[in-house]
């Protein structure tokens, strides 16, 4: 282990917490086959409230900002929520890291194919399934037991919650957040910073900033804006970025 890369997650919620486990479960499978392994050194949280505290047995050492006082760690960066899921983003954006700073972190009972990809910085959690040329992107949150199937496409940023079914070819937006248990029609689109609601049947293309609930899922409303605060940038629509 002292010899190992060092890591550090950001943030010391759920995800994070669940990306530890990952971590752990990565270090213990490499015992037994000679596989790297990780020097987990604990979370960085700018919630001034959790410096000094510890989170599942690991320190929260402070801010997200001490990435530049740590030039060795590699880190990944676990935040968001269903109503903040800009927030990954945007510590990103913050933070203007190259991305060989950030580490890919694939839970070992993950089912991932030779000729499928993931980006830096994402996660890909227990029992997830990538079949045939699955593309995930930067920094891209993939829950429990989602199931990729040929040719879908993950962009930066987006969420995939746990249960996730994708049909092939289906194409999910920048910064786009799935809902848990929905299921997604082959060869669909999802826009960029839409939500689609937990359970919800997907039939037909979701545009940008849109969230769409129910079976089949139909449009709720637009994604709103925080107050005082800016949206996203789309190359084809002004995203809004929160809901209320």
């Amino acid at each position: 282990m002292r010899n190992a890369p060092e890591l550090m997650i950001v943030g010391a919620g759920g995800f994070a917490r669940e990306t530890a486990q990952a971590v752990a479960a990565i270090n213990a499978v490499a015992v037994n086959t000679g596989r790297p392994i990780w020097r987990l050194l604990g979370f960085l949280d700018d919630d001034p409230l959790l410096h000094g505290r510890r989170v599942d047995g690991l320190p929260v050492i402070g801010g997200a900002d001490l990435v530049e006082s740590l030039p060795q760690a590699q880190l990944v960066v676990c935040v968001g929520n269903p109503r903040r899921y800009d927030t990954r983003m945007r510590i990103v954006e913050r933070l203007g890291l190259p991305e060989e700073r950030y580490a890919t972190v694939v839970h070992p009972s993950a089912q991932i194919s030779a000729d499928s990809s993931i980006g830096p910085g994402s996660v890909i959690l227990a029992q997830t399934v990538l079949t045939a040329s699955v593309e995930v992107g930067a920094h891209v949150a993939v829950m429990p037991h989602a199931v990729l199937t040929h040719d879908v496409s993950a962009s930066d940023f987006a969420t995939i919650a746990s249960g996730v079914r994708f049909g092939g070819g289906v194409s999910v937006g920048r910064g786009a957040y799935v809902g848990a248990g929905a299921l997604i029609r082959e060869n669909v689109k999802i826009g960029a910073w839409s939500m689609i609601g937990m359970g919800s049947v997907v039939l037909c293309d979701v545009p940008a900033a849109q969230v769409w609930v129910g079976n089949p899922a139909r449009m709720l409303r637009d994604v709103d804006a925080a107050p005082g605060e800016t949206a996203p940038e789309n190359t084809d629509v002004e995203v809004k970025e929160r809901l209320a």
